[in-house]
């Protein structure tokens, strides 16, 4: 038997791929000669890289950046297995879990630093790229970025503006005749999961600025930054962001991965999917297990879990979902797609003991799950 093994993290404690070990553990302690397929996976935020890199057997490498305020880091991005397509998770130079609370700043947080791993990437020969932008620390439409690649940002008397967003309200126009040309040769797919607009109500600023900074009085003065940064481009290249969806995301960097980079948007797990090749793993297979820390109805829009049950009930898979927690009044909605459902905490494991030794009682309830099918045998019905 065959089974393939693809959870998303249990954020808080244990990665995408510890999660997969323990279950794998738990499917052993029943049956050694089970054959496992670990795929640990993600649905393009956090996570996503490392589930990529290992999943495809690739490689990491490490450069020195500047983080959002400018300090110099350590980060990293991966290549797959197919020594072709290089990942790169925003969140490792510009991203919001480099800062302390009393560090956020939306008024200078930039993301340079992603722009600069690009640029070493593409130093390296990459032309193909996968770009995870969950986790910002930023509200700066990218522009950071795109100065790191070459772009110039200039006032009415062409002097470059300073590099913070308000002056943003300085910009009369954009100069590509330095952007890196080898950009023209590459390819952006954009991992990402939301379709905010860049500005506006339901834009970057006023749904995400403020676990950024944003204080409330603030979030319409740096709207109208990015609604300057919007008008420019429109004007000069005939693109509109403003309402474009999915240009929000990450303090608009979704904007300027589409207008400069000719990136195309993506749901997270689509990519993840087809980057780990789970269509041609899931031939053959008993039944797929997958989990994250918390499942409820959200896990049913576009959460990774949801992915992987689509891709099985394709492949006439059975998929088990064993998540951290999970609110019984949630359990009907998630068997309209799942097989079996099951929560690490329950009446006899409190949220504590789960959250100090996850890694056992992962390991035990997927034992208990596989027993069961065992000596049950699988449903006729795929959900």
């Amino acid at each position: 038997m065959k089974v393939i093994i693809s959870p998303d993290s249990y954020k808080g404690t244990l990665s995408a791929i510890e999660v997969a070990n323990a279950m794998r553990a738990g499917i052993k302690d029943v049956d050694q000669s089970v054959e496992t397929v670990i795929l640990p996976v993600a649905d393009g935020g956090e996570g996503t890289l490392e589930s990529l890199v290992a999943s495809t057997d690739g490689q990491f490498i490490s450069e020195y950046v500047l983080d959002p305020l400018g300090r110099e880091i350590k980060a990293r991005y991966g290549v797959l297995g197919d020594n072709e397509t290089c990942v790169i998770e925003m969140a490792q130079a510009s991203g919001i879990m480099l800062l302390q609370d009393s560090e956020k700043n939306p008024e200078l947080a930039s993301t340079y630093g992603t722009g600069q791993l690009i640029k070493t990437a593409l130093d390296k020969g990459f032309r193909k790229f996968i770009i995870g932008i969950g986790g910002s620390a930023t509200n700066d439409a990218g522009i950071g970025m795109l100065k790191a690649l070459g772009l110039q940002l200039k006032k009415e008397d062409r002097t470059l503006i300073a590099d913070s967003v308000s002056a943003l309200l300085d910009l009369a126009a954009i100069d590509v005749s330095q952007f890196d040309a080898r950009l023209n040769e590459a390819q952006f797919v954009i991992a990402c999961d939301v379709d905010n607009p860049l500005i506006g109500e339901q834009g970057a600023t006023a749904i995400f600025g403020p676990q950024k900074g944003v204080k409330e009085h603030q979030i319409a003065y740096f709207d109208s930054c990015l609604k300057q940064f919007a008008d420019i481009v429109e004007k000069q290249f005939d693109i509109r962001l403003h309402d474009y969806k999915g240009a929000g995301a990450a303090g608009g960097m979704g904007a300027a991965l589409l207008a400069f980079l000719n990136g195309s948007f993506h749901a997270g797990i689509d990519i993840v999917i087809e980057a780990v090749q789970l269509k041609r793993h899931l031939e053959g297979a008993g039944f797929i297990i997958t989990g994250e820390g918390k499942s409820d109805r959200q896990t049913l829009h576009g959460k990774a879990p949801l992915g992987i049950a689509k891709a099985a009930k394709l492949a006439n898979v059975h998929t088990f979902l064993l998540s951290g927690v999970i609110d019984e009044n949630d359990k009907p909605e998630l068997l309209k797609y799942f097989t079996v459902v099951e929560s690490l905490v329950d009446e006899n494991i409190s949220v504590q003991q789960a959250m100090q030794e996850p890694y056992y009682f992962i390991r035990m309830k997927t034992k208990k799950m596989f027993e069961n099918y065992i000596q049950n045998g699988p449903k006729d019905d795929i959900c």
